[in-house]
């Protein structure tokens, strides 16, 4: 870590003329605001502030409870702040601390050491041994791959367009390589990933390497350097927990997955889920789920699912019933809105060849109907929009009922007691509470926040029926 005072020693003088007079309050500066990351993938790009920078989620966070750097004149200015420079060939990073002077404000002055080292760790290192890193670990990545397993997984036609566009061009090929987490080099590759987890996932946190259930998947792009050397580099992963399901299978479940900035927007994500579904579909896994997935997250598995229910025949009888109520039945009439919910059975057999676990099914269940709805009909839409409302206001009063009757229990395992819950149900069966989750209430309020919430789920209805529209069917 460099640090770099701008201006020369202040003279005696002035220092006594400071005395006089009141002294400004600190205020402080957000670290968010002066504070800056960028990838870099060689020496040469150490140093400026052209490279690809980064947009932490929330860098507040390890400064302190308001979040603040004080003590420092000059952070606000665009020439004057905080650099930092993570590779993407080793992951070691070099910070650049420029300032114009230091001076006690009132709130101390902030040292910016052990916040960067709480995100960087041991990978903060000197300049020069940083520039170092580029040539001794080129080919740390490679190394620790070459000893996993790659993911046969077919790339649709427009992750082929995205993902592989200057494939055939500079003879790369991408592949998502899979690997046991627990094991040294594999621990150590996902220690230097850390630091990403904790600047780009929303309330991320680090995964316990030495439990044997974990495993990671990388998206790795290879590609022939001018002499011939094999470069890989890794453009994202995932982290999935193997859990038991009674009474003697396995849910494979997604706690982290991270595509890195530069390469987001290109299909990487999708190609890593599509091989986690690939994984448990061929050791038939009981199902998938992913953990407090962020909204971006739910979005890109609704629309991967529903492009895989779309050509799945099993569910098309269940889709067409659906379909002939809407054009045709009378809402009103409870027997119409029963039928629009899947059969258990087709949920089931959704769940055994595609490892889509229930309430996933259920949310790409109203947009695989929405696709096969006239929706220039409006008396489609009307019913379509009724039979919405009716289900999540059906959601919220489910969901009231299992809350009052539901506790959990912590219990130990093998590897942290902390981790391992039993969910218990008491007998009584509470009555449902209002829509908001409070006895009573409002009824106009009430109205108003169903209202709300069926405008936001058919938004996300029709955001994921023109993505899915735009993906072309294998």
């Amino acid at each position: 870590m460099a640090l770099k005072q701008k201006g020369g020693e202040i003279s005696a003088e002035a220092k006594k003329r400071r005395r006089v007079g009141f002294a400004n309050i600190d205020t402080g500066v957000e670290a968010s605001e002066c504070i800056k990351v960028f990838l870099v993938k060689s020496g040469d790009e150490v140093g400026s502030t052209n490279s690809f920078c980064i947009n932490p989620v929330d860098l507040n966070q390890f400064f302190g409870e308001d979040g603040k750097i004080y003590g420092y004149k000059g952070l606000r200015s665009i020439s004057v702040q905080v650099n930092i420079w993570l590779s993407t060939v080793s992951f070691h990073a070099y910070s650049e601390i420029t300032f114009e002077s230091t001076s006690d404000g009132g709130k101390g002055i902030t040292d910016l050491e052990p916040a960067l080292q709480d995100i960087f760790g041991e990978l903060l290192t000197e300049k020069e041994q940083f520039l170092q890193t580029f040539s001794t670990e080129h080919n740390f990545i490679r190394n620790i791959v070459s000893d996993g397993a790659v993911v046969p997984c077919k790339i649709s036609e427009e992750d082929d367009h995205a993902s592989n566009s200057n494939s055939k061009a500079d003879g790369s090929m991408i592949e998502v390589i899979r690997m046991k987490q627990d094991s040294e080099p594999v621990g150590l590759l996902y220690s230097r990933l850390v630091p990403l987890v904790l600047l780009l996932v929303d309330g991320g946190s680090p995964i316990d390497v030495t439990d044997p259930r974990w495993e990671i998947f990388l998206v790795v792009k290879k590609v022939q350097d001018p002499l011939g050397d094999c470069i890989t580099n890794v453009l994202g992963f995932a982290t999935v927990y193997r859990f038991f399901h009674y009474p003697d299978s396995t849910r494979l479940r997604i706690g982290q997955i991270l595509v890195l900035p530069p390469y987001q927007g290109q299909g990487h994500g999708r190609h890593l889920l599509e091989s986690v579904y690939s994984v448990a579909v061929s050791e038939n896994i009981y199902d998938v789920t992913a953990e407090e997935p962020s909204d971006y997250l739910q979005y890109l598995r609704a629309c991967i699912d529903t492009k895989r229910l779309l050509c799945f025949q099993p569910i098309k009888p269940a889709i067409k019933s659906v379909v002939s109520c809407l054009k045709e039945g009378n809402l009103s009439k409870r027997i119409c809105r029963s039928s629009s919910c899947p059969p258990a059975s087709v949920m089931e057999i959704a769940r055994q060849k595609l490892k889509i676990n229930k309430k996933q099914f259920l949310r790409c269940w109203e947009v695989l109907i929405y696709l096969n709805l006239n929706q220039e009909n409006s008396k489609c839409t009307e019913n379509f929009r009724a039979w919405v409302s009716d289900r999540v206001k059906s959601d919220i009063v489910d969901k009231d009922a299992v809350d009052s009757r539901k506790h959990l229990v912590e219990v130990p395992n093998d590897y942290d007691h902390d981790m391992t819950f039993v969910v218990c149900w008491s007998q009584n069966d509470g009555e449902p509470d209002g829509i908001d989750g409070n006895p009573g209430g409002n009824q106009s309020t009430q109205d108003e926040q169903l209202n709300e919430l069926v405008k936001k789920r058919l938004e996300d209805i029709v955001k994921i029926t023109n993505k899915v529209s735009a993906i072309p069917r294998n």
